[in-house]
């Protein structure tokens, strides 16, 4: 008589694939599909009602305005994965495993600066200094109503510090908004990833540099294209 087999353990489920962050700038994605709409349209207007040498400069200055539309609104990005950062900017394709990121700098613009000495700017990512700004007085007006709150409370009241007693919940208007400017946000959540990630073995690697040739090739040619017709006359 033999006795069944013991069935093995049941191997761990993989572990779930960590969905990578996408940061845009929505300003710029907004206003590049508005001056996108007028550049086709004035330029197909020009191009289908154009009398002599007007179609085809229409032509060459849309095969060149066109591209750099695209390339400085709606192509930037940055992808933050797990091992690597990738950073879509106009005219480049930079790959940085998060183990050759020295650190992330935010001034006038973001960038990121690599070990080996090299910086990256953020395009997708611009500063506002108006937002950083209204972030600031926001946050002094939060002290200062925390300090109201605590010195009234400290009199025998139960008001919450925004000034109104309500258990123990402030109960702040609208106008309050974030704590931090949006891309200074953004900044510190690549900040956490880099922090977390350095370190790890699987976001070691050598950082690529790839050309966007699809983007500067037809902007080339339509430049090249417009010299000619102005230079014939």
């Amino acid at each position: 008589m033999t006795t069944p087999d013991h069935p093995s353990p049941a191997s761990p489920p993989p572990a779930p694939a960590v969905k990578e962050r996408v940061y845009r700038s929505p300003l710029g994605l907004v206003g590049g599909s508005l001056l996108l709409l007028l550049v086709l349209w004035l330029g197909f207007d020009a191009l289908f009602k154009g009398h002599g040498r007007t179609p085809w400069l229409a032509l060459a200055g849309m095969i060149l305005i066109v591209p750099l539309v695209l390339a400085f609104t709606l192509r930037p990005a940055v992808f933050a994965g797990e091992d690597r950062l990738r950073v879509r900017n106009p005219f480049r394709v930079i790959t940085l495993p998060w183990g050759e990121i020295a650190g992330l700098r935010s001034g006038y613009s973001n960038e990121v600066l690599a070990k080996s000495g090299a910086k990256y700017q953020l395009w997708a990512v611009p500063v506002s200094l108006r937002a950083r700004k209204k972030a600031v007085r926001r946050q002094q007006r939060a002290a200062a109503d925390a300090a109201r709150g605590t010195a009234r409370g400290g009199r025998g009241g139960a008001l919450a510090p925004s000034g109104l007693g309500f258990g123990g919940f402030s109960v702040r208007g609208p106008e309050a908004g974030p704590a931090r400017a949006e891309s200074d946000q953004i900044m510190a959540d690549l900040g956490e990833i880099l922090e977390r990630r350095g370190q790890t073995e699987s976001a070691q690697g050598e950082i690529t540099v790839r050309w966007a040739y699809e983007v500067a090739a037809p902007a080339v040619a339509g430049a090249v294209l417009l010299a000619i017709l102005l230079a014939v006359g």
